[in-house]
């Protein structure tokens, strides 16, 4: 029977090549357990039960939820004359046989009935999930709701909600957007109200809301009438019921399985979520940076699918007397889907780990400062800062990297297929229309350089790629390692120039600087893993080799200073 954990060597490979046990001693130490009916009886166990669940959720993958995929795809879901949304039976099903498995509670703690993972072993399983069906990935990706729970809800709304999440009872949704706040969310216009007694009340129109007929919302609103900006935002929970009406279901190019859901809000009652204000600063913030990695996770499964499909059909389609893998220009299009695969995994992986440094580091200071002793607290807090800004830039470049990197391959797979890949008769068309939205939701991708570019001006870049530098290496791979540090040298100088040049050059510039950034990471991290991987070490000369140009080049156009895209824009426009 097909398994999507077993049957991907290079997952396999990096959770063996991860310190599970620091990710796995750092998740334990704090997590409530209270009335858990199983407790692991040590880290090894704990690491072993990563694997457990990861072997599962590949067995649901391959055995249920992708033979579905076709027919989700074909028929989507229905939107009910009373304004309420049927999801597809396949859909549904889906959902139930995660339910039976108990994988609907990855990261919450066992007190809740969750499986408490770690987003590094979270993110394996959204990859898993989505490469069997990109577009119920977002309905397993939604667990991040749960998360904020935990992490900014009363202890009230914890003990009503999460168990049911865990349990798989309700799913949920971000209800963040609206139809004239998209990217800027600190437009939003829809209303909370306090009546008299301190009851809330939600007003107005959601618009592009994935899953909107989930059972339980998460919905940001203005809190605060007389604040225009993000100050003036709260985040509330509400369930679903009869003030919130589904206005519309949104036909879309891909994701066909999950619903997108205009919503009407007429004075639903509401709890608010943590603080006032904080709604979106630091609420809504924390929750897209999650869903951003998902959607990097999301971007791989896809890739994957496309590449394995463009794979099988090279090895088994003849011309010319002969398989056309064996013609050069199909063969560098198969091999460069699986090399670009394995760089966005390695990084995206990487981001995975680095957030759950931070996030249990963040534990430990909130819920055992007390029992740290001065200089403990101040190291963990200096690392808790560290980690912040690194999690800042690596988040966006791994979204923004993983998704242009699955409309790549999904391109490169149809025209491995040729005519057959443009027909429905394969899955590589849908593969297609699914990555395309990977580059918009959750933030664009240019969203996504904004916020990276960040990282590579203020040093955080730098200060990160040193420790790479040191690591000791012989041979070809320490001469890979020397290359990758000329390149950082070049790097650090182009970011100088273009600093120089003001604030709307360096704009223009962010997305070449960011993609030579992201090469020179991904370097040292196939570097790393070719140290304990002989095949890696072949996977490692071809992306360096091959990037070097491509970082050299950037680095140039950004040195020439041409800034006519801008200046002479009318010109070229009109």
């Amino acid at each position: 029977m097909p398994n999507f954990f077993r049957d991907n060597n290079d997952i396999k490979f990096l959770l063996d090549y991860f310190d599970l046990k620091e990710i796995a001693s750092l998740q334990e130490r704090e997590t409530p357990n209270g009335g858990a009916d199983y407790l692991p009886r040590d880290i090894d166990d704990v690491i072993d039960n990563y694997r457990s669940i990861l072997d599962i959720t590949g067995s649901i993958a391959g055995e249920t939820i992708e033979p579905h995929s076709e027919k989700v795809d074909q028929e989507g879901n229905t939107l009910n004359e009373n304004q309420t949304v049927s999801l597809h039976p396949y859909v549904q099903a889906n959902l139930d046989r995660l339910a039976q498995a108990d994988l609907m509670g990855f990261t919450l703690p066992r007190k809740y009935g969750g499986l408490n993972c770690p987003i590094l072993i979270y993110t394996m399983a959204t990859e898993i999930i989505a490469r069997a069906d990109c577009s119920f990935m977002n309905m397993f990706g939604l667990q991040g709701i749960a998360d904020t729970i935990y992490a900014f809800a009363s202890d009230e709304i914890r003990d009503e909600y999460l168990p049911k999440f865990a349990s798989g009872e309700v799913t949920g949704a971000m209800v963040l957007t609206e139809p004239d706040a998209g990217s800027d969310l600190q437009a939003v216009r829809l209303l909370a109200d306090q009546d008299e007694n301190g009851n809330w009340f939600l007003n107005g129109v959601k618009r592009f809301i994935t899953n909107g007929c989930g059972e339980v919302l998460l919905v940001l609103a203005r809190s605060e009438h007389s604040i225009a900006d993000g100050r003036g935002l709260s985040l509330f929970i509400c369930d679903r019921g009869p003030t919130v009406k589904v206005r519309h279901l949104e036909s879309k190019l891909g994701i066909h399985g999950s619903p997108t859901c205009e919503l009407v809000f007429n004075n639903t009652p509401c709890r608010l979520i943590g603080e006032r204000q904080r709604g979106l600063i630091t609420y809504v913030l924390a929750l897209m940076n999650g869903a951003r990695l998902g959607i990097a996770a999301q971007s791989l499964g896809v890739a994957e699918a496309a590449a394995r499909l463009a794979r099988e059909y090279a090895k088994t389609r003849e011309q010319f007397g002969a398989p056309i893998v064996q013609l050069p220009p199909v063969a560098e299009l198969c091999a460069d889907m699986q090399i670009d695969i394995e760089a966005a995994r390695a990084l995206t992986y990487e981001t995975a780990r680095v957030c759950d440094l931070e996030n249990n580091t963040n534990r430990l200071l909130e819920r055992n400062a007390d029992a740290l002793s001065d200089e403990e607290k101040k190291f963990m807090k200096q690392r808790s800062r560290t980690l912040k800004k690194l999690n800042a830039m690596l988040t966006p470049m791994s979204k923004y990297f993983c998704s242009e990197m699955s409309i790549k391959v999904a391109t490169d797979a149809i025209q491995v297929l040729g005519g057959s890949g443009y027909m429905k008769d394969y899955a590589a068309e849908r593969y297609l229309r699914d990555a395309r939205i990977t580059t918009i939701y959750e933030g664009t991708s240019q969203l996504q350089v904004v916020a990276a570019i960040r990282g590579l001006t203020s040093g955080v870049f730098q200060s990160y790629i040193e420790d790479f530098e040191k690591k000791e290496y012989s041979g070809e791979l320490l001469a890979l390692r020397d290359k990758l540090k000329d390149m950082r040298l070049e790097l650090e100088q182009t970011v100088v120039f273009a600093k120089n040049e003001g604030s709307v050059y360096m704009d223009l510039s962010a997305r070449k600087l960011v993609d030579a950034g992201i090469a020179i990471l991904i370097g040292h991290y196939l570097l790393g893993q070719a140290a304990v991987n002989p095949r890696k070490t072949k996977v490692v000369k071809y992306y360096i080799e091959k990037n070097i140009p491509r970082i050299r080049m950037n680095c140039a156009v950004v040195q020439s200073a041409n800034s006519q895209a801008v200046s002479d824009y009318a010109v070229f426009v009109g």
